[in-house]
């Protein structure tokens, strides 16, 4: 059973005034911190799919151990994002029975969040396994093959969100209860650092 990981880095970080993905946490940046929890769980491949300041990130992560799309579209939402890494998948492998996507800005991913995903498909053969959190389903998100052809066209600012409340009777939840927190302002980032602190 082949299921290939979708990190989605592409954005500008229009709210944080710099790249989030570069932000440092616990002594690397977001984005390291993603694709090392990506690289040690059940997937593989693991795509990176980067827009906004692609040279600055792609530089954060060993390339040899994923596999980077650029998507020159970025700037029109998340969808092209989505689309373009569903898009570098091999969809003549019959191995590839389905795609996890996740972003870049929930610092309390890890490789076991991911593997319960995977684990809870394996278990139930659910369409969509999707995370639960703050009473909303969200990413990390697993998506079986049945639904790439949607994914493909998916549009503008539309995310896997849409999907995962379009088919909502398909959905299993698997709990992630930190994957409420994202680090989209300065004011985020300041709280998750000082809650760092705090657990010291």
């Amino acid at each position: 059973m082949t299921i290939p990981l979708i990190i989605l880095a592409a954005g500008a970080s229009t709210r944080m005034g710099k790249p989030k993905q570069l932000l440092s946490y616990q002594g690397r940046s977001l984005i390291q911190h993603t694709v090392e929890s990506a690289i040690a769980s059940f997937c593989n491949p693991v795509i990176v799919v980067l827009g906004a300041n692609a040279q600055q990130i792609r530089s954060q992560f060993n390339q040899d151990l994923v596999q980077i799309v650029e998507n020159p579209h970025w700037n029109l939402g998340m969808s092209t994002s989505i689309r373009s890494g569903i898009s570098a998948l091999n969809h003549d492998s019959q191995n590839i029975e389905a795609a996890v996507i996740t972003v870049c800005d929930q610092p309390y991913i890890s490789a076991e969040i991911i593997n319960n995903l995977i684990s809870a498909y394996s278990a139930t053969k659910k369409p969509i396994i999707a995370s639960q959190y703050a009473e909303t389903l969200g990413v990390p998100a697993l998506f079986s093959r049945q639904f790439f052809p949607e994914l493909l066209t998916l549009n503008e600012d539309t995310g896997a969100k849409y999907l995962i409340k379009k088919y909502r009777d398909l959905v299993l939840a698997v709990n992630f209860p930190l994957g409420a927190i994202d680090i989209d302002t300065p004011n985020d980032y300041q709280n998750l650092q000082a809650n760092i602190k705090l657990s010291e």
